[in-house]
């Protein structure tokens, strides 16, 4: 157990005295300049840099009562560094801002530190974190811009799928949708609030489930493979299967065919869960796909429907819309 007299408040600290607790948990920088300036100096070996940023919020993104601070760390590294590699890009640095309310103990920054840098070690070894921002707030929000070299090759668009292309996945469908439910359905109150998980009433399937949703583990190192194998068009699939395809299939003109029977026994999860961070690509026929990706589909022309499921337009909800699907009221 923490003792809280050694593990004083941000609010009772210097932002000085913070960063250096956080800069403590990171290892060693390896860019040209790394932190402690005004701004880093990150290396472009080919003059070109790929850039994205994602943020965390208490509330639609995560609940505390569910998730440890290493989660968040490695969460908040493990989405943006999907999105640097679904251009065919290898990440090579993160800059993250905390924005915390004053009653976070220094523990729980130091802890989303060391799941940021157990990520890029896991996910993409050579990346680092390399700077970021400090500042308080009411809500735990944490916001990372993610940087990748495409070494030479061109960027991955979603919008290069073309007629009888095949659509490949790397990485598990639905998964983390389970987790969240078992989530929602099992650890919260009376009220629908939040309550701490209970690991021991879990199956080892379960608790799989579950780590998909709170610590994922995309297959980061396949973006530039995919990219290397001709890989025509590729996307995270962060908002869920259906919603996604269709976002590439209206960047390419075209309709992304599925097949229900290479998509496991859990369809229904695979197609609509969010939150799975598999890398959705397209492949010209001819050529074999690169290991980890598995055919799901086909590139048909522009039709009707974005999105076919053995040839039929998809009829459910298609995946996670925040605007659309969160409900405040539910904390």
């Amino acid at each position: 157990m923490v003792d809280e007299r050694r593990d004083p408040t941000v609010g009772e600290l210097s932002e000085g005295r913070i960063l250096r607790g956080i800069l403590e948990r990171l290892g060693e920088s390896n860019a040209l300049v790394g932190p402690g300036d005004d701004a880093a100096v990150i290396a472009a070996a080919d003059g070109r840099v790929v850039a994205t940023v994602d943020t965390l919020v208490h509330g639609p993104d995560f609940r505390l009562a569910w998730s440890s601070a290493f989660d968040l760390g490695y969460k908040a590294a493990a989405v943006n560094l999907a999105d640097v590699a679904a251009m065919g890009a290898t990440p090579t640095a993160l800059l993250v801002a905390l924005a915390m309310p004053d009653a976070t103990r220094l523990s729980f920054v130091t802890g989303i530190a060391d799941g940021l840098r157990a990520a890029c070690r896991d996910l993409a070894p050579g990346c680092r974190v390399e700077g970021g921002d400090l500042t308080v707030s009411d809500t735990l929000t944490i916001a990372v811009t993610a940087l990748g070299a495409l070494a030479g090759r061109d960027p991955v668009l979603r919008s290069g799928a073309e007629e009888g292309d095949l659509v490949a996945v790397a990485g598990e469908l639905g998964r983390a949708s389970r987790g969240l439910d078992i989530l929602f359905q099992r650890f919260t109150d009376a009220a629908g609030h939040p309550i701490p998980v209970d690991e021991s009433l879990l199956d080892q399937a379960e608790l799989a489930d579950l780590a998909a949703q709170l610590r994922p583990s995309p297959p980061v190192w396949l973006g530039p493979e995919a990219a290397d194998a001709g890989a025509t068009a590729m996307m995270d699939v962060s908002d869920g299967l259906v919603l996604d395809a269709s976002r590439m299939a209206a960047a390419s003109a075209v309709t992304i065919a599925f097949e229900s029977a290479s998509l496991g026994a859990d369809v229904a999860s695979a197609l609509a869960g969010g939150e799975d961070h598999a890398l959705l690509a397209t492949f010209p026929a001819n050529r074999p796909l690169p290991r980890g990706f598995v055919r799901v589909g086909m590139v048909r022309p522009r039709g009707d429907h974005a999105v076919l499921v053995d040839g039929r337009p998809h009829d459910g909800r298609g995946g996670w819309d925040p605007y659309r699907d969160w409900d405040a009221g539910t904390g």
